[in-house]
């Protein structure tokens, strides 16, 4: 008992130091120094470094060490098309269970922060990520949050590169979340999904543009688009 303990307690507060930006992408995680900074045994150390590695959040180089992993632009394509599906079918979930006090109360602060003639980004960030939690919690299904927990941490990774939102795109997002909202309220599962589709997509694209991450050219063969 006390073993895993000690492991999830490992695991728990490296993964919170690796999304928070702690580490350089050229620094080697070491077993001995993470197991003194935590004041926990190297065991239960490794095997965290091990479950994160397979959580996609870090990379293991034989003889060379572990390090944070440096995300492709692939990476974020598919973590964008698993958001969509898991994220539209919460929305979904939500609007058909219909809305809760939490989302409620994440929608009030929104809209408060939303009010205001200067947004204030950082908080804006916080409660859009509330928003998110609180809607896979309004789903009702367990499975599908545990899902959602790796996802997230993946994505949180990405966005320890963003130094900062545009506070034109952070309105914006503020008001998709709104809008999201509005349809679960309303008990509307298909207008909710398809909204949160839409937000994602933009999302998305401000994430790239913000990154400077490069899209691989697509071969003109079989492309017929305009």
């Amino acid at each position: 008992m006390a073993a895993s303990l000690h492991r999830d307690k490992a695991y728990a507060r490296i993964r919170d130091l690796v999304i928070s930006g702690e580490f350089a992408p050229d620094e080697p995680l070491s077993e001995r120094s993470l197991s003194d900074r935590l004041a926990l045994g190297r065991t239960p150390v490794r095997e965290a470094l091990k479950t994160l590695a397979n959580d996609g959040l870090l990379t293991i180089h034989p003889m060379r060490g572990t390090f944070v992993r440096q995300l492709s632009f692939d990476d974020l394509r598919e973590i964008h098309e698993l958001r969509l599906a898991l994220e539209g079918m919460a929305a979904y979930l939500a609007a058909t269970r219909g809305p809760t006090e939490g989302l409620a109360r994440c929608a009030k602060e929104l809209r408060r922060v939303g009010s205001r003639a200067a947004i204030d980004v950082e908080e804006a960030q916080q409660f859009g990520w509330t928003f998110h939690d609180e809607l896979f919690r309004a789903t009702g299904n367990g499975r599908l949050v545990q899902a959602y927990d790796n996802l997230r941490a993946q994505s949180g990774l990405a966005l320890q590169k963003m130094r900062q939102y545009n506070p034109d795109r952070t309105r914006q997002a503020v008001n998709e979340h709104l809008d999201i909202h509005a349809a679960v309220a309303a008990q509307e599962p298909d207008a909710a999904q398809q909204r949160m589709w839409r937000h994602l997509s933009s999302a998305f694209e401000a994430r790239l543009n913000a990154l400077g991450a490069v899209r691989p050219r697509t071969s003109g063969k079989g492309d017929h688009r305009s």
